[in-house]
């Protein structure tokens, strides 16, 4: 066995496990910062009101207006490498946008009687959201429009 041999075979080996795990990193980076960043938004919010949890919505909504952009930026062709959109779909919008805090904070309203607030802040969700993606991709194609 040569020298120049023995070298290579890990070299090869180490980029091919590199290259099935970085997708893994990518999420979770993306998830750790998408996290960090709704929490922050969370307590930035928390002194707004004590029965509407702006935090969780502002979350959601600027989260599907993201998702839109991402989706819009890579439907448009190559501008998003794949390891992008991972990075910023699911892992960031994974992170920073969440359901289980939605469907959390509804029980609770509900528990405390506030459905009034409860139909609000799920209306206002469902609604939101779905405008704020619908946004996100109109942005996209106006601004490619211009580019």
């Amino acid at each position: 066995m040569s020298p120049s041999s023995t070298f290579t075979a890990p070299i090869v080996t180490d980029i091919h496990m590199f290259s099935r795990v970085l997708p893994y990193l990518l999420v979770g980076l993306g998830g750790l910062v998408g996290s960090i960043c709704r929490y922050g938004t969370t307590l930035l919010l928390a002194r707004t009101s004590l029965t509407m949890p702006y935090g969780t919505l502002t979350s959601n909504i600027a989260g599907c207006l993201i998702i839109g952009m991402v989706s819009e930026i890579g439907a448009a062709g190559e501008l998003l490498s794949p390891a992008t959109r991972l990075l910023l779909a699911t892992g960031f919008c994974g992170g920073f946008t969440t359901l289980s805090s939605l469907i959390y904070e509804l029980a609770q309203m509900i528990k405390d009687g506030e459905w009034f607030y409860a139909i609000l802040y799920l209306n206002g969700t469902l609604v939101g959201a779905a405008l704020a993606f619908i946004a996100g991709v109109a942005c996209v194609r106006a601004v490619l429009r211009i580019v």
